[in-house]
């Protein structure tokens, strides 16, 4: 309260008038809260029952205070930390800092009008009336900038921790973890569900980027190895969901079930593994599936194809290459033989 403390240094208030207005202080904060609840209407509901009880004692608080820095008995530090804790408390309220600001401008004058009118009686002469008036001001002016602070820490700390309950759903969804899990992280992020998630894949500096153009609920990593980072899109449409990636290196999962966006999430993975080209893997899905195991389909072709070893070469050749025709054009004969350049009876002995 450095500002007050020294307009509290250039007044010095006569016990005479300290008792005089300590005796008004009741009244004066009673006036103070009538005041905010009939001129501010954020605080026409939020000052009756225990809340009006607890708002009282704070305003009773806060002059008592300023009665002691206006005689010299007090630095005012406690006043301050109630107006940080009262910032704070108005954003678990649910209310702005504008509305907290306009009951600090109607309470500063009421403040003023019932001390004034204690003061003068008791005999403060007019040269300090003046200098009385600047402190009271002053006062208030310190009480709302502390206030303003709270408000601001206790919304910066809970952006930084809603913040970091969206990432740790995000990693909860991209391991595999259980729907009880999935439910209580959703929950504790404030997050709805929805019906699916569509994971994409993208560069870790494009992440943050792409995320601001899509729908708000999208869950975004940008830490992942590799330099990765991922988008968890809430139903999406897909085709506008491409549409809003273009000219970003991004590879598009399928949609899932919300709480299994961790298969969305590894598809797209291995679609970025199998070639740097794919963008949907929609469009690629054959080559996925017999990418799936590459041991596995080594060990089925050499199965598959084993009775042509056994065959010269040159047999063997052309077999593989009447076998390979024969699944392209789905057994038609006569489409075989043209793309072989054989008669269709040729493709029958074959």
């Amino acid at each position: 309260m450095s500002h007050a403390i020294r307009r509290a240094t250039e007044l010095a208030l006569d016990e005479t008038t300290v008792t005089a207005l300590r005796a008004a202080l009741k009244t004066t904060a009673d006036e103070v809260v009538q005041a905010i609840i009939d001129e501010v209407p954020s605080y026409a509901n939020a000052l009756s029952g225990r809340m009006g009880g607890t708002i009282r004692r704070a305003v009773r608080t806060a002059l008592g205070h300023y009665l002691d820095l206006a005689s010299g008995n007090a630095t005012g530090g406690d006043a301050g930390d109630a107006a940080y804790e009262l910032g704070r408390g108005e954003v678990r309220d649910g209310r702005s800092m504008d509305a907290l600001l306009s009951a600090y401008r109607v309470g500063a004058r009421v403040a003023w009008r019932g001390l004034a009118a204690g003061a003068v009686p008791a005999g403060l002469p007019a040269a300090e009336v003046a200098k009385f008036a600047e402190l009271t001001f002053a006062y208030i002016d310190e009480l709302s900038a502390a206030s303003a602070a709270g408000h601001a820490d206790e919304l910066a700390a809970r952006g930084l921790a809603h913040e970091r309950h969206l990432e740790q759903l995000a990693r909860d969804l991209l391991t595999g973890a259980g729907s009880d899990v999935l439910q209580a992280a959703a929950q504790r992020a404030g997050w709805q569900p929805p019906v699916s998630l569509t994971a994409v894949l993208l560069p870790a500096a494009q992440a943050r980027p792409a995320y601001r153009a899509l729908d708000p609920s999208t869950l975004v990593l940008d830490d992942l190895p590799d330099a990765l980072g991922v988008l968890l899109v809430p139903d999406a449409d897909r085709a506008h969901l491409l549409r809003q990636l273009t000219g970003r290196t991004a590879v598009v999962g399928p949609a899932r079930p919300w709480t299994r966006a961790s298969a969305s999430y590894a598809r797209a993975i291995r679609a970025r593994s199998l070639s740097p080209d794919i963008r949907d893997t929609e469009d690629h899905l054959p080559e996925l599936i017999l990418s799936a195991d590459v041991d596995a389909f080594a060990d089925l072709r050499t199965r598959a194809l084993a009775p042509l070893r056994a065959l010269p070469d040159a047999t063997a050749r052309k077999l593989e290459e009447t076998l390979r025709a024969w699944l392209l054009h789905h057994g038609r004969r006569d489409e075989v033989a043209t793309a072989l350049f054989v008669h269709p009876q040729t493709v029958r002995y074959r």
